[in-house]
């Protein structure tokens, strides 16, 4: 019996994480869930797996998910970040499944990492923030990191114990999103309600906004090269409009292994739960015969300017990723909300690192100051129109 602690319980990989342990109650059992502001969901995933602790975006969260839950039989309710950290630390799980979106996630993280806790890992912006940190904090509790995304997945399996010194390229694949397709006219026009309808993946709104971008990617990109130790510029990117080749790594060689499968996150997640052992899954198999075609394209940075900024932040190191990180969440969340249009995301991010001046990446206190800077002047440029 493995005893799991879920970061983000109520968002599409929590949600898809608990589905496996409900295929399989035999293996897992649930000890911690820390979620936002979804209280009927996680009250649900409370009165289903019975954790002995929860914890919430706030206390007034908290009050409302009590009211909701049987007297006597509740678990430990907490709430804001330090409720995080303990739904990560103190829960007695043997893995922690980080889960949550954007920088949120990097404190319970990096504190289930210091208590010698491995990590299952869904929240890319704990690397893409603090990698050189998050790193050597498990290097130095000697914890695994075992990928949840399924490009980095894919990677960790076709890497499988290969000397970094062999591998050529690192290659991650995109779909493409909603607007592979459109030029920059009609970019300019899109809607939110048109980005957020992925052709291939069910994922939060965050995510899904990040994959129209193309900023995900960029995102994916600053994380493969954190998570396997290669420079920036070993990482590249093929668009795949179909989803099946989930990322490939090639060799000096010449060889070029990939993994495939159907885009289900399911499958992922159980790897990063079960490593190395792998489970069966009641998913359907996956039928080439049926795909029929695998097509691949160079992404356009021109069009997808969010990419471009990716690799740009990687080169420059230090400070600049978070920055990069925490202007896309600013700029995201106004145009879900309807104040920047869809091309205005990637300019806010530009401007945003533009005015910021890096540095070498030293302490936590220093990320989250950094990121508490980049918050505010994107929020500065986003209140008076860019």
């Amino acid at each position: 019996m493995k005893y799991l602690a879920i970061l983000g319980s109520t968002g599409s990989i929590g949600q898809s994480t608990l589905a496996v342990v409900a295929e399989h109650p035999g293996e897992f059992a649930v000890t911690g869930l820390a979620a936002g502001q979804n209280v009927k969901v996680l009250a649900e995933q409370i009165r289903q797996f019975c954790p002995a602790r929860v914890s919430v975006q706030d206390e007034a969260v908290a009050v409302t998910l009590r009211q909701l839950l049987p007297p006597g039989g509740a678990p430990e309710i907490l709430w804001g970040a330090s409720g995080a950290r303990e739904v990560a630390v103190a829960s007695g799980a043997d893995l922690v499944v980080s889960a949550m979106v954007g920088a949120v996630g990097l404190e319970p993280t990096l504190a289930a990492i210091q208590a010698g806790l491995p990590v299952a890992l869904a929240n890319k912006e704990t690397l893409v923030a603090a990698g050189s940190l998050v790193m050597a904090a498990a290097r130095e509790r000697g914890v695994s990191i075992i990928p949840v995304d399924s490009e980095h997945s894919a990677i960790f399996q076709a890497l499988n114990g290969e000397p970094r010194e062999d591998v050529r390229q690192l290659w991650l694949t995109a779909s493409g999103g909603p607007f592979r397709t459109w030029d920059r006219e009609r970019l300019r026009g899109a809607t939110a309600a048109q980005a957020l309808k992925h052709p291939n993946w069910s994922m939060g709104p965050k995510i899904t906004i990040d994959s129209a971008t193309m900023m995900n990617k960029a995102l994916e990109v600053i994380e493969a090269s954190v998570l396997f130790g290669l420079p920036v510029d070993q990482v590249g990117v093929y668009i795949h409009p179909q989803s099946i080749i989930h990322s490939l790594v090639e060799f000096v060689d010449g060889s070029v292994i990939a993994q495939l499968g159907v885009p289900d996150m399911r499958l992922p997640i159980a790897y990063a739960l079960t490593y190395p052992r792998r489970l069966p899954l009641n998913s359907p198999p996956l039928d080439l015969c049926q795909v029929g075609r695998l097509t691949f394209e160079t992404p356009d940075m021109t069009r997808f300017p969010g990419l471009a900024l990716g690799y740009a932040a990687a080169r420059a190191g230090g400070t600049m990723p978070a920055v990069l990180n925490a202007a896309n969440e600013m700029a995201v969340a106004a145009f879900l909300n309807g104040r920047l249009g869809f091309m205005d995301i990637p300019q806010t991010v530009e401007a945003t690192m533009e005015a910021h001046r890096h540095e070498p990446l030293e302490s936590l206190e220093q990320v989250l100051a950094v990121n508490h800077w980049a918050r505010g002047f994107a929020q500065g440029l986003i209140d008076r129109g860019i």
